[in-house]
C-alpha cells in the first residue's frame, strides 16, 4: 500500500500542473480582466459598460491578457483597450506593469508556477491583502460548513438507507422514499430560503441568526458560551446542505445493500444459523459500504465549494467558496488561482484517503497488484 500512496502522491504535481495550465490558458481569452477593470474605475464607469465600449467577445483579448507587451504591440497602449480612449498611454502602461501585465504570458505562467512551489500565492489584485491570508481567513467558514454538513448526511443517510434495504417494500421504505424525493428535487438554496422565512425572522419566527458565525462580542465569551453560540449560528446552514445532500447517498446505500443481500454468500450465512444483525453487519457491511465511500472525497470537495458557495451568501457566511466566486467575476487572478489550487489539492488527497479507507475496510483489496 505504501508503494501505491507513492506513487498517487508522484501524480499530484502533474494534475496540479495539467489543471492550472487550462485555467490559466482559458482566462486569458475572457473579456474585462483586471486592467479593464483598473481602467473602468479609472473613468469611472461599470466594467460592463467598459465591455460594450471595448467592443470584446469570448475571442477578443486584450493585450495583456493575449501575453504581449505594450512595446511588441502596434500603435500606443491604449489602443488595445478600446473603453481606455483618452487615458495617455504611459497610465495604461503602469497598470499593466502593476498587475505585471508587461511580461509575456510565458513569463507569467512560469513565474507563477515557482511561487506556488514555495505556497507563494501573492497579493489580491483589489484586496490589498496577500492572498493565503485572504484564504486562511475564509477557511475555518468553510471547513466547519464542509466538516459538519458531510458528518449529519453520512450520519443520517448510512443507517436510512440500510433500514430502507432492509425493509425493503414496507410502508416504512414508501414513505421515506417520499421524503427523499422530495430532498432530491429540491435545491439546498431552497430550503436555505424557506429557512430563513420560517425561524430567522422573515416572516415568522425569529430563532436563529441570519449572519456569520459567532455573534458580535464574541471576544469576551467563555468558551462553553463560544460553543453554544457557533452552534447556534451553524444550525440554519448546515440543516439547509444537509436536507439538500443526503438523498442521494440514502438512496446509494440502500441500492447497494440490496444488491448485496441478495447474493448466495448472504442466503449461505443465513443458513448456517447467523443472526440477521451479525450477517448485516458483519458481512453485508463491509461489501456494501465500499461504493459509498468510494463517494467520500467528491462528496466532501463539492460540499465544501459548489454546496456551500449560495449557502454563504443566503447566510452571509464569508467562505472560501465565495471568495472563489467573487474572485472570478473581479478577475482577480491571484485569488482565483490560488483557490483553485487550494481545492484541487484537497481533491486529490482526498482521493487518496478514500483508496486507503478501501483497504481499511475491506483488507482483500490490494492497489499494488495493479497500475496506477
Amino acid at each position: 500500500m505504501l508503494a501505491y500512496i507513492v506513487k498517487r502522491l508522484l501524480f499530484i504535481p502533474v494534475t496540479l500542473l495539467a489543471i492550472i495550465l487550462v485555467n490559466f490558458t482559458v482566462v486569458q481569452f475572457a473579456p474585462g480582466g483586471p486592467v479593464e477593470q483598473t481602467i473602468a474605475r479609472i473613468q469611472g464607469i461599470g466594467i460592463d459598460a467598459t465591455a460594450r465600449i471595448s467592443g470584446t467577445g469570448g475571442g477578443d483579448t486584450t493585450t495583456a491578457q493575449s501575453g504581449s507587451s505594450p512595446r511588441q504591440s502596434s500603435g500606443n497602449a491604449a489602443s488595445s483597450y478600446r473603453g481606455a480612449r483618452g487615458l495617455d498611454p504611459e497610465i495604461i502602461k503602469e497598470i499593466e506593469r502593476t498587475f505585471g501585465f508587461d511580461k509575456p504570458l510565458h513569463e507569467r505562467f512560469l513565474l507563477m508556477l515557482r511561487n506556488y512551489l514555495v505556497f507563494d500565492f501573492g497579493e489580491s489584485y483589489f484586496k490589498d491583502r496577500k492572498v493565503i491570508d485572504l484564504v486562511l481567513e475564509k477557511m475555518p467558514v468553510s471547513i466547519s460548513l464542509g466538516i459538519w454538513t458531510t458528518l449529519l448526511v453520512y450520519l443520517i443517510s448510512i443507517p436510512l438507507g440500510i433500514r430502507k434495504a432492509v425493509r425493503d417494500g414496507s410502508r416504512f421504505d414508501v414513505w421515506t422514499s417520499g421524503l427523499v424525493i422530495v430532498g432530491n428535487a429540491i435545491p439546498g438554496f431552497l430550503f436555505a430560503i424557506l429557512l430563513v422565512v420560517l425561524f430567522a425572522g422573515g416572516s415568522f419566527w425569529q430563532v436563529f441568526p441570519i449572519r456569520g458565525l459567532v455573534s458580535q462580542g464574541w471576544e469576551s465569551f467563555g468558551w462553553w458560551d463560544l460553543t453554544l453560540d457557533y452552534l447556534w449560528h451553524m444550525v440554519l446552514p448546515v440543516g439547509a446542505m444537509v436536507i439538500g445532500g443526503f438523498a442521494g447517498l440514502t438512496m446509494l446505500t440502500k441500492n447497494s445493500f440490496l444488491e448485496e443481500i441478495n447474493k448466495q454468500y448472504v442466503v449461505t450465512a443465513k443458513a448456517k444459523g447467523l443472526s440477521e444483525a451479525r450477517v448485516l453487519y458483519g458481512h453485508v457491511f463491509r461489501n456494501a459500504m465500499l461504493i459509498v465511500i468510494a463517494g467520500f472525497p467528491s462528496a466532501f470537495i463539492g460540499i465544501l465549494f459548489t454546496g456551500s458557495l449560495i449557502i454563504e451568501i443566503i447566510f452571509s457566511l464569508d467562505g472560501l467558496g465565495l471568495l472563489g466566486f467573487e474572485a472570478a467575476i473581479g478577475r482577480d487572478y491571484p485569488v482565483m488561482f490560488a483557490t483553485l489550487y487550494f481545492f484541487t489539492l484537497l481533491g486529490l488527497l482526498m482521493s487518496i484517503l478514500g483508496d486507503i479507507m478501501y483497504v481499511v475496510i475491506d483488507r482483500r483489496i490490494d492497489f499494488e497488484s495493479r497500475e496506477v
